[in-house]
C-alpha cells in the first residue's frame, strides 16, 4: 500500500474488504463466486466491521489492486524480468520491487505458462516427435480443453500410452521440467518462470477425455482395459458421476429412468443437490415423483457409503446405455447430445 502510515498499517483483509466495498455489491458478488466459504466469511466480517471508509483509501487500495493486477500480468506475459523492466518504467525501481517481492512470495507460474498461449494445433508440430513420458508432462501442465485436443491428434497407438503415464503421473522433479522448458524455449523463443508443483493423475486425465470425442475416449479406455484394467475402472468411474445427469437431456434420462430400480434411485437422491433432484422428479410423472419423494422422507438415516453405492448403479447404467448407442453423452464444448 502506498500512501499515510495509517493506510500502510491495513492488512490484507483490510484492503480486500475496502475493494469489495469500492466495487459495489455487482461486482463484489461476481468475485465471491470464485472465493471458498472461508474466505467469503472472513471478508464479510471485515466488510460489516468497516461502516465508513474514506476516498483516500478507496482509491489507495483500487490502486495498489490494479497494479497487483498488472504485475501478475506481466508475469503471465514475459516472466519475472519483464515484468519487473515494465513495472520499474511505470512506478520507478522501489515501488516495482516492493510489488515483485509480494507477488513471488505468493504466486507460483506454473510451468509450461507459455503453452497455454498456444494454440493446440500449433502445438502439435512442437512436441509430435517427443516421447511420449514428455508429451504426457506437457500435457498435463495444459488446459483440459489444449489436452484433449493434442491427445485426440495423436496417433492411436500413442493415445492410450499418453493417458496412462498423464494419469499415474505424480510429482516431476524442477530440474526435469527446467530441462523440457529449455528445449520448447528455443523453439517458441519465450521466457518462463516455473516453480515446483504437481500435475498429472487419475483426474486430470478424466478431465482430458471428458472433453475428447468419443471414438477418442473408447479407444483409449479400451487399451487401458487390456494394460492396466485398474486403472481404466479408476478412470471410468469418475468420467460420469452421479451430479452429472443435469447435463443429460430431458428425452434421455426419461430413457434412463426406465432401466434405473426404484429403490436404487431413491437412496441415490437422499444426499444430492436440489438441482439433481428437481431434474430427475421434473422428468417423471407427478404420482411416480410424489412416491419417490414420500419413499426418500420415510427412508431414514442412511450410509453414504450405501447411497454412493446406489449412485454408482444409476451411473453404469448410464454408461451402458452410451456404450449400446442409446443415448449419447455431451462432450467438450459445441457438442451436442443426441439421442
Amino acid at each position: 500500500m502506498y500512501g499515510t502510515s495509517e493506510e500502510e498499517e491495513l492488512s490484507n483483509q483490510e484492503k480486500a474488504a475496502i475493494l469489495f466495498i469500492a466495487l459495489g455489491p455487482e461486482y463484489s458478488a461476481k468475485l465471491f463466486k470464485h472465493m471458498d466459504d472461508d474466505e467469503i466469511e472472513r471478508v464479510t466480517l471485515e466488510i460489516a466491521n468497516h461502516k465508513q471508509v474514506s476516498a483516500e483509501q478507496k482509491a489507495a487500495v483500487i490502486s495498489e489492486f490494479y497494479q497487483m493486477a498488472m504485475a501478475k500480468d506481466y508475469i503471465s506475459t514475459g516472466g519475472l524480468e519483464y515484468a519487473q523492466n515494465v513495472l520499474e518504467k511505470a512506478l520507478g525501481a522501489e515501488k516495482a520491487m516492493d510489488i515483485i517481492n509480494r507477488l513471488t512470495t505468493s504466486l507460483q507460474v506454473r510451468p509450461f505458462d507459455f503453452l497455454r498461449k498456444t494454440d493446440p494445433s500449433q502445438l502439435m508440430n512442437f512436441i509430435q516427435n517427443e516421447h511420449p513420458q514428455t508429451i504426457a508432462l506437457i500435457m498435463a501442465y495444459l488446459e483440459p480443453d489444449q489436452a484433449a485436443t493434442v491427445l485426440s491428434s495423436l496417433p492411436p497407438d500413442q493415445q492410450a500410452d499418453v493417458a496412462k503415464r498423464i494419469a499415474v503421473m505424480d510429482r516431476t522433479s524442477p530440474d526435469v521440467i527446467r530441462e523440457v522448458e529449455r528445449v520448447l524455449e528455443r523453439k517458441l523463443s519465450s521466457l518462463v518462470t516455473q516453480d515446483f508443483t504437481s500435475a498429472g493423475g487419475v483426474k486430470s486425465i478424466v478431465e482430458v477425455l471428458n472433453r475428447v470425442d468419443r471414438t477418442t475416449e473408447k479407444s483409449i479406455i479400451e487399451n487401458l482395459e487390456v494394460d492396466n484394467p485398474e486403472l481404466a475402472e479408476d478412470i471410468k468411474r469418475l468420467m460420469f458421476v452421479f451430479e452429472d445427469i443435469v447435463m443429460l437431456d430431458d428425452r434421455s434420462l426419461q430413457l434412463v429412468l426406465r432401466q434405473v430400480d426404484t429403490k436404487d434411485l431413491s437412496l441415490a437422491l437422499k444426499a444430492t443437490p436440489k438441482e439433481v433432484a428437481d431434474k430427475v422428479y421434473k422428468n417423471m410423472s407427478s404420482r411416480a415423483a410424489d412416491m419417490l419423494k414420500e419413499e426418500i422422507e420415510f427412508m431414514g438415516p442412511v450410509k453414504i457409503r450405501d447411497v454412493e453405492e446406489a449412485q454408482q448403479k444409476v451411473v453404469n447404467v448410464i454408461r451402458t446405455m452410451e456404450d449400446k448407442g442409446e443415448i449419447v453423452i455431451s462432450r467438450g464444448k459445441g457438442d451436442e447430445m443426441i439421442v
